[in-house]
């Protein structure tokens, strides 16, 4: 059963429906854009592009150009109204709320022409009293106003100093300002995604009329005392009470499965009222914690709050409460300067596997459950264990952390702040104050989230100039980042949630960078904190180019999504790596040719007589060479967690940049719009395996490490393989003795000099022959098999054409495709188009002559489906 952490609604009274109502203001409205010329009917929750779209008055937003061509509905001013009757006797009520869950972003509401308040930011929740205006027959009104236009406007007012950036870089066809307007920041476009500043309701809406009291909210923060040895549960409540006299009663708090009941008596002072309670947990349970995917289970307990007021008033409240500690370690390393940068999730330390999550659409109401539930599913399928919720895009939706709960996936943070300055005025205090202690009362129940975060990149841009400031401002700018981060979030992250640590920015130096007045001179220093680290001109395949940094919560390479993806949204003369359509679509400086850069390091480029042939063999090589990089990088990450290098290592994350897509579009993602795997997931299914096998080079010497992040030891045997390219049959097989991969470490299994392996396999040469590699036991694997290029693809010699073929057979809801090859085939590639659903490996290095590889389906399918949409490539097949 899922967590219920979207707590029931309040049931009043021996006749709830006495006591209290609530009705919903979701459905039909009607739109009207700002001269009038354009009305329609439009869905709340919703945005005026998907209203539009649904009307068939634009195209899909995302098809070619259209970004560009339907910037007018963005810089238009859109005015949402509705009518609606109230199906009870208001009058009967002693107060009527309106209450807004999401507003996008600024607007003036108007309740039966009266004007009762204005919301600013789409980040927050908006309560509005209409006990004096609402009437049986109501009249609800939103004015917008054009999102791009306020923040200029904005802008233009804040005339003491320039807050930079003012606009995104020109390649990202965006507009300016951003960082004026609370407002999702990748909507007014980002290095990856399309500009389309969305106006509308994005949220519920409802009227909520009581008598006595309400409760406002609910949260609660499981604790454990370890002097006590006891886990408490601290519940938080906050209530209006209209009564004019307090309101006495009693509080029951009921865990059945831990066998722990409390009840508490209580008095209601009229007012705004916040009740804090701690449940102490029978210490005769065992209390079962909640661990991170691949550590242990996600188990959840049921629990009830019921508060019995004077006057037969009951509100009732049930939720799913889970019990897990984490702790950020940063403490001293022997022989390393710097500190540790960790976390330790039940006091156990957890190295974090995963990658960065930015919003999966440019219209969030077209982000559905079952959608989430795909990409989620795609995260613990690769065998990761966390996401940073990165500070460009959103607080995701309820449905998100639920999920994350479930899976066991580790969320770090952000708070909505990235890439820029921003202003201090009391204005935009007063409204990002707001907007974070209700993030923090709606998200901190959730045990999946493990750290605030304050920003993306900030203490960087400002510290390493990013926007070539005048340096006459730079205390201004330092203080100006002192107040907001730390004076303001830190403040009420500090005070509403102590469960749970916070840092400032991502990448920060941490205890350093406080030292240091919490902005550091060095914010890249690899001896604190996490890194960001990108680097699209030194050779992915060295290993020596990256930062043996303490924790990686940012790196990676660009590539292409696959043909049927980008099919859907172009036309046929966009189809070439030169078209208008894929300069368009590219917003990062240059990428396009640095993807070629860094795939001509080490493969030949595609060349076909065939133009669509050539572009799609180019989209597979883009996918080919960001794998190999990201798997390289990640690799070594994941070898250093044990051991220290000149000074340098205990490497305790590794979240590469980035999960998802926005749109379809070359990115750094490796799942592609719409949730298709590309070549890079795949491969993260493997390099973050529970148990892998590394293997590397360092001066001509070959090593194996093995990665464990098993909480026992495994013994282990090591098979290390050479192959040529030309034959299907190994030239010599070793296998080592057992070996003992200990529990959470990496450690060495294997080294040998190239020379003396070549020498020993059959005369070999780096350019003719290939090192594979794998764990087992009792001669059963336990990891895939790896590998180890001894030289660039493109200099292999004896590598062939490989002549593959496919018997696809169905078991029950998945399908098997037995292959079968003439050739080694490096970095086969499975393709069934559009049909929705993953591959059990794919990509992968093909060198017996037989192999099976499992389908699974996300809809229904057919084995006919599947032969007509399949195409299979290798890499000798692009030349």
């Amino acid at each position: 059963m899922r967590p219920c952490l979207l707590l029931l609604l309040a049931l009043c009274g021996a006749d709830p429906a006495a006591a209290a109502r609530s009705f919903s203001l979701r459905g039909t409205w009607r739109i009207r854009n700002g001269n009038g010329s354009l009305e329609l009917p439009g869905e709340v929750p919703g945005c005026v592009h998907t209203a539009l779209l649904q009307r068939n008055l634009i195209q899909d937003p995302y098809y070619r150009f259209n970004d560009l061509n339907y910037r007018w509905i963005s810089l238009d001013n859109w005015t949402y109204s509705k009518e609606f009757q109230i199906p009870f006797d208001i009058s009967q009520w002693q107060k009527v709320i309106l209450i807004f869950k999401g507003v996008d972003t600024v607007s003036e509401v108007f309740f039966n022409n009266v004007l009762i308040g204005r919301t600013n930011n789409m980040f927050r929740k908006y309560n509005f009293d209409v006990t004096y205006v609402i009437q049986a027959q109501n009249y609800l009104e939103l004015r917008f106003q054009s999102p791009v236009l306020y923040a200029a406007q904005q802008s233009g007012a804040h005339i003491r100093y320039q807050v930079p950036p003012d606009c995104p870089p020109s390649v990202q066809k965006g507009e300016c300002h951003v960082n004026f307007i609370r407002k999702e920041q990748c909507s007014f476009s980002w290095d990856w995604g399309p500009a389309f500043p969305t106006q509308g309701i994005w949220k519920d809406v409802s009227i909520k009329a009581y008598d006595i009291c309400h409760l406002n909210y609910f949260a609660f923060s499981p604790t454990y005392d370890n002097y006590a040895q006891q886990w408490k549960l601290k519940i938080e409540s906050s209530f209006d009470v209209i009564s004019s006299k307090p309101v006495p009663g009693q509080v029951i708090i009921e865990i059945p499965k831990l066998q722990t009941q409390w009840t508490y008596n209580v008095k209601l002072r009229p007012g705004k009222r916040i009740i804090m309670l701690s449940v102490k947990i029978n210490k005769t349970i065992t209390v079962e914690t909640w661990w991170p995917h691949g550590h242990g289970n996600q188990t959840g307990y049921n629990m009830t709050v019921l508060f019995k007021l004077n006057g037969g008033l009951t509100i009732k409240k049930s939720a799913k409460v889970f019990f897990r500690t984490v702790e950020l370690i940063q403490e001293p390393i022997e022989g390393s300067s710097g500190l540790s940068f960790y976390f330790k999730i039940n006091g156990l330390p957890i190295f974090l596997k995963g990658s960065n999550w930015i919003p999966a659409d440019s219209f969030q109401d077209r982000v559905t459950s079952d959608s989430l539930s795909l990409l989620l599913q795609s995260v613990v399928d690769a065998n990761m264990n966390t996401l940073r919720v990165w500070g460009g895009g959103i607080y995701e939706q309820d449905e998100f952390y639920k999920l994350c709960d479930e899976l066991g996936i580790m969320v770090w943070q952000d708070f909505m702040f990235a890439c820029a300055l921003y202003p201090t005025d009391a204005d935009f205090i007063n409204s990002v104050r707001a907007e974070v202690a209700y993030q923090i009362r709606r998200l901190k129940s959730h045990p999946s989230i493990i750290i605030w975060g304050g920003n993306n990149e900030n203490e960087a841009a400002l510290m390493m100039n990013w926007y070539s400031i005048d340096f006459t401002y730079l205390p201004t700018y330092m203080k100006d980042y002192v107040k907001l981060y730390v004076e303001n979030i830190r403040e009420l992250v500090l005070e509403a949630d102590k469960t749970r640590p916070f840092i400032t920015s991502s990448p920060t130096n941490g205890i350093k960078s406080i030292e240091e007045g919490w902005l550091s001179t060095d914010p890249y220093n690899n001896h604190f904190g996490d890194v960001h680290f990108y680097d699209y001109t030194s050779d992915c395949w060295d290993w020596n180019i990256f930062p043996k940094a303490r924790f990686a919560s940012e790196y990676g390479y660009q590539s292409w999504p696959s043909f049927s993806t980008l099919e859907k949204v172009s036309s046929e003369v966009d189809w070439s790596y030169n078209s208008s359509f894929s300069s368009h679509r590219q917003h990062h400086e240059n990428g396009n040719h640095q993807m070629l850069f860094q795939a001509g390091l080490h493969f030949k480029l595609p060349f076909n007589t065939d133009p669509l042939r050539e572009f799609k063999d180019t989209i597979y090589l883009t996918q080919v060479m960001q794998a190999q990089c990201v798997k390289t990088q990640t690799e070594f990450y994941r070898r250093s967690r044990s051991e220290i290098v000149d000074g340098k290592g205990h490497t305790m994350g590794a979240l590469y940049w980035q999960l998802n897509d926005i749109w379809q579009a070359p990115s750094w993602a490796s799942l592609e719009y719409g949730g298709k795997w590309k070549m890079l997931h795949y491969f993260a299914r493997n390099f973050f395996a529970p148990l892998w096998p590394v293997g590397f080079e360092d001066k001509g010497v070959f090593f194996i490490y093995g990665v464990s992040d098993l909480h026992s030891n495994s013994i282990v045997t090591l098979t290390v393989r050479v192959h040529r390219w030309s034959s299907l049959e190994p030239v010599c097989s070793h296998r080592t003795p057992d070996l003992v991969m200990r529990a959470g470490k990496a450690v060495l299994l294997y080294q040998e000099l190239v020379s003396e392996m070549l020498q020993r396999c059959g005369h070999c040469t780096r350019q003719s022959c290939v090192v594979s590699f794998y764990l087992s036991t009792s001669s059963k694997p336990l990891s895939s098999t790896n590998y180890h290029f001894l030289s660039s693809p493109k200099e292999a010699e004896g590598l062939q054409k490989a002549d593959i073929t496919a018997t696809i057979s169905q078991h029950e809801d998945t399908f098997v495709f037995d292959l079968e090859t003439s050739a080694v085939a490096p970095f086969v590639w499975l393709d069934v188009g559009s049909i929705p659903g993953r591959f059990s490996d794919n990509g992968f290095l093909m060198m017996e002559k037989t192999r099976s590889v499992l389908f699974y389906p996300w809809r229904p399918t057919s084995k006919s489906e599947l032969e007509r949409s399949l195409h299979v490539t290798s890499l000798a097949d692009i030349y």
